[in-house]
């Protein structure tokens, strides 16, 4: 039985695909079987990762119904007890499992363990993730998931890797969520179990024109469900009640900017105490000032300056 069940949703990535699973085959550490879900693409992607021979690749074809099921799909074929999750556009670098097997080993008894990572923008554009209070250089059980995460995310998809029991126990990923079921994922596990996480960037999150949070999807509008899913907890827990808030913030100017209505019933849920001056003022602003600001936020990125209202 292998150490990690590495688990790959795949959905039209023909362009992407090869360098993603190569980055996984190229690990310093090699005690893993990667599980390919094919969640009905419609492209070349089948036909690229039907190029590679490693005995270690399993590949299998699904109808599509999304990548929460093609992640829970995955997980029950997977014979490892340690789940890493790497979505079919992102990188790995070499010694991404090695580092997570430390800290596996380092910090038993976790519901999710996590590496930093970067942000590749374009082709030329890679920016570090900021961590709110934590030091540089942190590896071990981090104090408060929900106040680490004020700037940028603890856990992200593809720099994740969770017991398989832990996976088991929360039911997987939200199958009725159609964007933002990662994150779900996430603040369920971590409301209740402890969250180990290093600093040293092992992974690269390539953020694409076509599916990124610079698109305004149309999926975005689902995370209303899971805006709502942790209202209970709110009141007991200050700071996921602002991560929640920052979060409601960010989904409202996404809306906004899609001249949708929906973005006055998240504003009302938001406690401003719980957001900067920064944000204040952009929720306050017209659509037409935000349309103008993101447009500037992309082109300031192709010259490696990422703008942003949370830190």
């Amino acid at each position: 039985m292998p150490f990690f069940s590495i688990i790959i949703p795949l959905y039209n990535k023909e362009h992407f695909i090869v360098n993603t699973l190569q980055s996984a085959l190229d690990q310093t550490y090699s005690d893993f079987e990667i599980i390919i879900i094919n969640d009905g693409s419609t492209d070349g992607s089948l036909e690229k990762i039907n190029q590679f021979t490693d005995s270690r690749v399993s590949i299998f074809t699904i109808k599509n119904q999304g990548v929460s099921h093609a992640r829970n799909f995955g997980i029950s074929k997977a014979s490892a007890n340690y789940i890493a999750f790497l979505d079919a556009d992102d990188l790995w670098l070499p010694n991404h499992l090695e580092s997570l097997k430390n800290l596996i080993l380092n910090y038993p008894n976790c519901g999710i363990y996590c590496k930093s990572y970067q942000k590749k923008f374009f082709e030329n554009t890679t920016l570090n993730c900021k961590f709110y209070n934590l030091k540089k250089d942190f590896s071990g059980i981090i104090p408060d998931y929900f106040l680490n995460s004020f700037i940028d995310e603890i856990a992200w998809t593809s720099a994740v890797a969770m017991p398989k029991i832990i996976l088991n126990k929360y039911r997987g990923f939200d199958i009725a969520l159609k964007s933002g079921q990662d994150t779900d994922l996430w603040t369920k596990v971590a409301i209740h179990e402890k969250v180990a996480f290093s600093t040293k960037t092992s992974a690269v999150k390539v953020i694409n024109a076509d599916g990124n949070h610079l698109s305004m999807s149309n999926k975005r509008v689902d995370r209303l469900k899971f805006l709502k899913k942790y209202k209970p907890f709110e009141d007991k827990n200050k700071n996921l009640e602002k991560y929640m808030d920052l979060n409601r913030f960010s989904v409202a100017i996404e809306r906004k900017i899609k001249d949708d209505a929906i973005w006055k019933s998240i504003v009302k849920d938001i406690d401003y105490n719980n957001l900067n001056l920064k944000q204040k003022i952009l929720l306050k602003s017209p659509k037409s000032v935000l349309v103008s600001l993101k447009q500037f936020q992309i082109f300031m990125l192709k010259y490696n300056i990422y703008l942003t209202s949370f830190k």
